[in-house]
């Protein structure tokens, strides 16, 4: 890996959430890491390059999914591939097989657990077998999620001296838009299904990300997700989360490479809180009613809101966690900018950073394989993203 012409390189630097990640690259490292930007186009690259007022000295290198020579020159020139260009089950799978291949570490945004299944079985060999660590969904679906759970796991033993057994994701607050890369993942999803309806299976298990050497976890039933009823725990009305069939999916499979460090039995689930009382209970029926990638008004990819509303955003989520011997512990996860587009950029950004410094092999990074970002890289992209990216990770109890 050290005769590798790069250090990360952004393939997608010229779509709405590549530049993102490029102007933070441009903002916050400078020349200081080798990084470069690809895409399709060199011509549009630069463009992007110029419009971002990104250092003229940053390298441009040109890729198409659909040019495997490209593919591979790309890959085999850098440490880290961060790449924006879904949908991933569109376009993705061959850049995974090209990396894995090639022993590149890898980072994406996915949240389509159909297609990381399939990405599973197909390339956990071949990246074992090159080095290559292959790291899904390290955005808002599923960093503060996944690395919640870890954070509030993490703060059980040390405090109540044994893990949760189930642990209760609340989102408390959302401020912001999802991205339309999320909406075209969910239209791809949905004409996949079309073709291969064997896929609902794997959509509908909570455990179908859980796959290890030992097979694919099976544990207990998970609880309800899909209704809206006053919780008990937070004395709040709550209603399904959509982001809930992925992330769910990731904190199973982080537990599962993790050496079931939450048990075999854990339970996880999502909800989102809208209130006490009447009022609670109405916006409850609203958000289960209403699908907001959807309809008019969905981002396309490539478009996104300006600066301004960006950084109007924010999020925050709690987390309750409950051991079985009656103990209870909570922690809260959030942002500081919209989730969708401002603080995603920068969590793709850091977890390609955390993967070259912190957790890289030289340092006693994990070996190679496809991971969730737990297992991958645990507290040191935690410190990263409070450090770096408008996050904080915090005990409330």
């Amino acid at each position: 890996m050290s005769n590798r012409d790069f250090d990360i390189v952004v393939y997608g630097a010229s779509g709405f959430t590549g530049r993102l990640v490029a102007e933070y690259m441009h903002n916050q490292y400078g020349r200081t890491v080798n990084w470069a930007m690809a895409g399709r186009s060199e011509t549009k690259l630069a463009q992007v390059r110029d419009e971002m007022g990104i250092s003229q000295d940053t390298p441009l290198v040109v890729a198409d999914a659909d040019d495997a020579a490209s593919l591979k020159a790309m890959v085999e020139s850098t440490k880290v591939l961060l790449t924006t260009v879904g949908p991933y089950q569109l376009y993705g799978s061959p850049v995974v097989a090209a990396c894995a291949a090639a022993g590149t570490d890898y980072v994406d945004l996915s949240g389509e657990p159909g297609w990381m299944h399939e990405m599973i079985n197909a390339h956990d060999g071949a990246a074992k077998a090159s080095g290559a660590r292959i790291v899904h969904s390290c955005g808002f679906d599923s960093i503060p999620f996944d690395m919640g759970v870890y954070f509030l796991q993490k703060a059980a033993q040390e405090k109540l001296g044994t893990h949760c057994n189930q642990v209760r994701g609340r989102v408390r607050a959302m401020n912001g838009e999802f991205s339309g890369g999320t909406a075209a993942s969910l239209n791809a999803t949905m004409a996949a299904l079309g073709k291969n309806p064997e896929l609902l299976q794997v959509l509908a298990n909570p455990f179908s990300l859980a796959i290890t050497a030992n097979g694919t976890h099976q544990g207990p039933e998970q609880p309800a997700d899909n209704a809206i009823y006053e919780d008990e725990m937070t004395g709040m009305w709550v209603a399904p989360f959509i982001m809930a069939a992925i992330n769910t999916k990731n904190v199973h499979r982080s537990n599962a490479l993790l050496g079931h460090a939450y048990g075999e039995d854990f339970k996880y689930d999502e909800m989102m809180v809208t209130g006490a009382g009447e009022e609670g209970k109405a916006m409850a029926e609203f958000v289960a009613g209403h699908n907001p990638l959807v309809g008019e008004g969905v981002p396309k990819p490539g478009e996104g809101p300006d600066e301004a509303s960006r950084e109007a955003g924010n999020y925050d989520v709690l987390f309750i966690g409950l051991t079985a011997d009656g103990n209870r512990i909570e922690a809260s996860v959030g942002g500081d900018l919209d989730p969708g587009y401002g603080s995603t950029s920068k969590m793709l950004a850091e977890s390609a950073m955390c993967l070259l410094r912190e957790c890289s092999r030289d340092n006693g990074g994990v070996g190679g394989g496809i991971y969730t970002p737990a297992p991958a890289m645990g507290e040191a992209l935690i410190q990263r993203l409070c450090d770096n990216a408008g996050l904080y990770f915090k005990l409330e109890s």
